[in-house]
């Protein structure tokens, strides 16, 4: 196979004699023993004005190899700084990534692997920069993550998932929640949240305590003022704060016991959650207005089974309400 050799000094004032004598594209590459494309693309890139001048086409030319030589480790320094910003942010390297995508999809200056953010993380160079503590989980190595159990609880009237229509199991249909508990310390103070299963927006309410009253209490604020597509029907796990379920003012399916991967959405936006409020928080010292502040984030964050929009814009397209596009 033979090697690309690029056209030296020498070569440049050649070319610079030959066009002045008005030879053309395919003579001057004869003489050179070149490809007639070659030719060409140097005269495109490397001409002065609207001549060629073989001292300026050589200092273009070692100027463009020495910044190839420098290129940035995230390919450029905007994609850096954008990279870093979405990572204070809380963003994954794979959010980052495919919101890049989506939001310049005809400039590949934007575009970047997710592995490159990641390699760029944890690369030995880099350790005392500390840059996993950006990662969401702020882990130096990569873990599976594993769910809250579920417990059994003797709940009245209580319809199974496998009765639930099966138009659910898709999530193409709108309209369609999960639901669960986040626990406090100590399991007093709690979480109620929902996520719609198509469009992964996730709802949040606070209550004083893990009761079927205060879940009714809870999802009567979160859906009230939805419309009626958007409250179909949600899934719910076995536990005690779910006995009132008749109360709820949506049709409620209850998952099989220790099966919580049949709530899958549920599970992984309250992991979100916990990104922000650990284990053992004491979430009576957390006031609403807090709490929607960091739902908001959540949903304003981009997912890779939407195509890199964010549940926000999913969830208003599927309203008819606009959203203003951010970055």
């Amino acid at each position: 196979m033979k090697k690309h050799k690029k056209l030296t000094a020498h070569d440049r004032d050649l070319i610079a004699i030959w066009c002045s004598q008005h030879l053309s594209v395919r003579e001057i590459a004869r003489r050179l023993k070149r490809n007639p494309s070659t030719i060409s693309r140097e005269l495109k890139r490397n001409r002065w004005g609207n001549h060629y001048v073989a001292i300026h086409a050589q200092a273009v030319a070692n100027n463009r190899s020495q910044l190839a030589r420098k290129r940035h480790p995230l390919k450029n320094s905007s994609v850096y700084k954008y990279t870093l910003k979405k990572l204070r942010a809380g963003w994954s390297p794979e959010q980052i990534s495919g919101r890049l995508k989506l939001k310049k999809p005809s400039n590949p200056y934007w575009h970047i692997c997710h592995e490159t953010i990641y390699q760029f993380i944890y690369c030995p160079g880099n350790k005392a920069k500390k840059l996993w503590e950006y990662l969401p989980r702020k882990q130096k190595k990569r873990r599976r993550q594993t769910g809250r159990s579920v417990h059994r609880s003797r709940i009245p009237d209580r319809v199974s998932i496998r009765h639930r229509p099966k138009e659910v199991d898709s999530k193409q249909v709108f309209g369609h929640w999960e639901g669960d508990s986040v626990e406090g310390r100590a399991h007093k103070s709690g979480i109620h949240t929902q996520v719609e299963r198509k469009t992964r927006y996730y709802l949040a309410q606070l209550v004083k305590q893990l009761t079927a009253n205060e879940a009714v209490k809870a999802q009567s604020k979160m859906f009230r003022n939805l419309p009626k597509k958007a409250k179909k029907s949600t899934t719910v796990d076995n536990g005690k704060e779910f006995t009132n379920h008749k109360d709820f003012v949506l049709p409620v399916y209850f998952a099989d016991p220790y099966s919580s991967w049949q709530r899958g959405s549920n599970e992984y936006h309250n992991g979100l959650l916990r990104r922000y409020l650990p284990k053992g928080t004491d979430l009576s010292t957390i006031t609403q207005t807090e709490l929607d502040d960091i739902v908001e984030e959540i949903n304003s964050k981009p997912r890779k089974c939407l195509g890199f929009k964010t549940p926000k814009e999913a969830f208003r397209e599927e309203l008819g309400v606009a959203i203003q596009d951010r970055m």
